[in-house]
């Protein structure tokens, strides 16, 4: 066990959390987390990761101001991909592209794309686990029963309607730090 998966297994314990890990983590996937309620999610999220998976990185999708000195030297090589959020990108295709050219990639995407309520979701993560034949893992944290895990795997349909209604439906049931920020 490397020291960093100990730390943060320490870590984890410590804070009086538990994770439910009930499935396997492909090499290729899109991680969708939520409820995003608060900047303690990426926290939360990336302990829980290193301290249960721990084999690498999960790339995410930040702000491009957290790329501005110092965090620049944290947030790339975290795996931290800059979303300019004032311009239409053709970030979809860049990241498809991405999945297509590695052995292994997994992408975390909160779909609310703020930590304020707002029930009209981004849509880039389904899109990207669509166009790239990835599977979405529903990544939750539950600050009410401190709980954080991943018990199922979504395969995208034809349906992208029903889908989104599905993924939606499934995040009712957890509590995010602020739940009056999380929308459906």
């Amino acid at each position: 066990m490397s020291a960093l998966k100990k730390i943060c297994k320490f870590i984890f314990d410590r804070i009086g959390w538990k994770a439910q890990l009930s499935v396997a983590i492909p090499p290729k996937c899109v991680f969708v987390v939520a409820p995003h309620t608060s900047n303690w999610d990426f926290i939360m999220g990336e302990i829980m990761y290193q301290a249960f998976e721990g084999d690498g990185k999960v790339n995410f999708l930040i702000k491009k101001e957290w790329f501005n000195f110092p965090f620049n030297y944290i947030m790339g090589p975290m795996g931290g991909v800059p979303v300019n959020r004032g311009h239409s990108t053709s970030l979809v295709t860049q990241l498809v592209n991405e999945f297509q050219k590695r052995d292994k990639m997994r992408l975390a995407i909160t779909p609310e794309g703020t930590r304020k309520a707002n029930p009209k979701w981004k849509m880039g993560f389904y899109h990207i686990a669509k166009s790239a034949n990835v599977p979405i893992l529903l990544v939750y944290l539950d600050y009410e029963k401190k709980v954080a895990g991943i018990d199922e795997i979504f395969i995208p349909t034809d349906d992208e309607a029903a889908d989104i209604q599905y993924i939606k439906q499934y995040y009712t049931q957890f509590k995010g730090k602020h739940p009056e920020s999380f929308a459906i």
